[in-house]
């Protein structure tokens, strides 16, 4: 059991944690959830000790080690899977006394004891762990500070994971991985039998690796059992019900101060009015539900469209320097209504892939079609680090609108997310997700014909993907989707492509289908899914592969279908505007019948009013049912 016992902690004098209390029993996996800057790193920090709490306590079983990812990732002379080895404390000092013991009896028992914790067994594992996370044999056996940053810290996670601690934090581990790494993760942390408290904004690894989730909103932590879209459904019906309780509550505060103003100096109500000053006293008021609502992406369409297709490969290769090619016999096209998701284990190509298509790297051979009026939007986590941090939101846009007055620049940074508070503040103040907002917007500010993104939602809370899955969906331009994502993939992408053996081809399954292979295949000797060793790559076919891609049928016809789809979009946005009017106009309405000098001033005035009202009503009946009738249809694919 992980006991939260009333725990108070600030940072600078601001709060933190008032009063937090949770109980995680033993055994559990827990998804720690709440807005960017909440505390959630904070809370697992104090966990392990490494913060000290202002007040209340933290607890575990006797004797339960905690386990969490080393910050800085490894980087010496070890191989991976000597690195990971070396996590199992009691084993390594185990073989190490073993080397030197010359006791009989203490020689048996330490034999006795690594036969009891199967430590004989301990390099398989660690390098079924080393597999499932994307290195393959040749990887494991190479020396850790030969990969990249990323790399080293998958071998970190895999170190925590062989541990195998009791109590195992995880603080958003999806960052480091591929799609392919985070299905493997995915299924290992369900399997874990231990507890588990994982950070994570990864909708569907808090879907199916977690039975609970621990939601952490003002200093506060409440426990809800199932996983994030339960959370979600039970967390709505709990604001519903304080927001009844809260309106009761105030009712009755009412009623009790009115009884005491009347009564309070008269002598024969004067104890009943002491009564209820005391009970307003004890009255502990139920807390405002305030939705803080995140700002909407904006992604402008292209103004001007160009005809399919927009962009074609043929037979094209591409590299790096004098190396063999990294990608060769690419024979593509991307259309307008394209909505492109790369799979593919990292190492394997995809970003150059992507550099290939926006023009960034040439082919060494073959072409790369398009006309020269097609313009590209590229986001790709490394370019965070691009933005001037003397800069602010302010001076990035700004510079995008030279000819605009000073009202129009502060007016788009506020619809871009950036209110008073945030658009002059310099870029090295904010946070990853106002950083990765920031970059959207001008990724996208020209409205781009074809829009990459990489690995886009890295520093995004589940809020904000979900509204970067409604920009993707109202974007009228190509998409090439890079991320480890599975939801974001499968809310936006309508066909798939794998990056894998040198090409690029087209899958014809879904991500469910894509799943199970890589669990089969990372399951087992984890062929794939290492840094890519850059052998010369296969061709990958001839011709346009659209014909073999469309024997999957759903996802060539859900993109065919966005254009018949935006005009029932915009249906969907005026109703919805026509509600808001009519409910507008209704409150009004209701404000003035509720003047009861009105009947007796101007009582032709009230027939007019409620009759008018009765007209409203019946609009916004049938605006309601017009709108949901149109939102059913657009759930379903418009009908089609």
């Amino acid at each position: 059991m992980l006991h939260i016992n009333d725990i108070t902690f600030r940072i600078d004098g601001k709060p933190i944690f008032e009063s937090a209390t949770a109980g995680i029993p033993t055994g559990h996996k827990v998804g720690l959830v709440g807005r960017n800057g909440a505390g959630k790193t904070t809370l697992l920090r104090l966990v392990t000790g490494e913060l000290a709490l202002d007040g209340g306590s933290i607890s575990t079983a006797k004797a339960a080690r905690i386990g969490i990812v080393a910050q800085e990732a490894p980087g010496g002379p070890e191989s991976l899977v000597e690195w990971v080895l070396q996590a199992d404390l009691e084993r390594a000092a185990l073989l190490a006394e073993a080397e030197t013991a010359s006791d009989g009896h203490r020689i048996a028992e330490i034999h006795q004891r690594l036969a009891d914790i199967d430590a004989h067994a301990a390099p398989a594992r660690a390098a079924t762990i080393l597999s499932g996370l994307g290195f393959d044999e040749a990887a494991q056996a190479r020396p850790c500070g030969s990969f990249s940053g990323g790399w080293r810290m998958r071998v970190a996670l895999a170190a925590a994971l062989f541990a195998s601690p009791e109590v195992l934090l995880l603080d958003e581990p999806t960052n480091y991985l591929d799609l392919e790494g985070a299905l493997w993760l995915e299924t290992f942390i369900a399997r874990y039998p231990h507890t588990v408290l994982i950070v994570s904004h990864d909708r569907d690894l808090l879907n199916k690796a977690v039975g609970s989730i621990l939601h952490l909103d003002r200093g506060k932590l409440t426990l809800y059992s199932g996983g994030y879209d339960d959370f979600e459904r039970q967390r709505r019906e709990r604001q519903r019900l304080d927001l009844k309780l809260k309106a009761k509550q105030d009712d009755q505060r009412r009623h009790m101060e009115a009884f005491v103003e009347r009564f309070r100096a008269k002598a024969t109500k004067a104890r009943q009015a002491q009564s209820r000053l005391k009970a307003l006293e004890r009255m502990q008021p139920i807390a405002e539900v305030i939705e803080r609502r995140v700002a909407p992406f904006i992604f402008p369409s292209p103004a001007k469209k160009l005809g399919d297709p927009l962009l074609r490969l043929e037979g094209a290769s591409v590299g790096y320097g004098e190396g063999p090619p990294v990608l060769a016999g690419l024979s593509l096209r991307i259309d307008e209504d394209d909505r492109i998701g790369l799979l593919g284990a990292n190492g394997n190509g995809k970003s150059t892939f992507a550099k290939l298509i926006s023009g960034r790297l040439e082919p060494r051979e073959g072409l790369r079609r398009c006309s020269k009026k097609l313009t590209f939007g590229y986001f790709a986590q490394h370019q965070l680090d691009e933005l001037d941090p003397a800069g602010s939101p302010y001076t990035h846009i700004a510079a995008l609108m030279p000819e605009a007055t000073e009202a129009q620049k502060r007016a788009k940074l506020g619809a871009l997310g950036f209110g008073a508070d945030k658009a002059d503040t310099k870029c090295a103040h904010l946070s990853g997700g106002e950083k990765a907002r920031l970059l959207f917007a001008i990724a996208t500010f020209e409205g781009p014909h074809i829009l990459i993104l990489d690995e886009p939602t890295n520093h995004l809370d589940v809020d904000s993907r979900e509204a970067l899955v409604m920009a993707l969906n109202e974007y009228e331009g190509a998409v090439i989707l890079i991320s480890h994502d599975r939801h974001l993939i499968e809310a936006t992408a309508d066909r798939l492509w794998v990056v894998r053996d040198g090409s690029v081809r087209p899958y014809d399954g879904d991500i469910e289908s894509y799943r199970m292979e890589c669990l089969a295949e990372r399951g087992g000797r984890g062929r794939r899914g290492g840094q890519n060793s850059g052998a010369a790559a296969r061709a990958g076919g001839d011709g346009d592969p659209r014909g073999s891609e469309l024997r999957s049928g759903d996802r060539r016809t859900s993109a065919l279908r966005r254009a018949d789809l935006a005009p029932l979009r915009k249906e969907i946005a005026g109703h919805e505007r026509r509600m808001e009017d009519l409910s507008s106009k209704i409150a009004r309405l209701d404000a003035a019948l509720s003047d009861v000098d009105l009947y007796q001033r101007e009582p032709d005035k009230v027939a007019r009013y409620a009759q008018k009202r009765a007209e409203l009503a019946r609009d916004l009946e049938e605006t309601e049912a017009a709108w949901l009738e149109a939102s059913e249809l657009l759930e379903s694919g418009g009908g089609k």
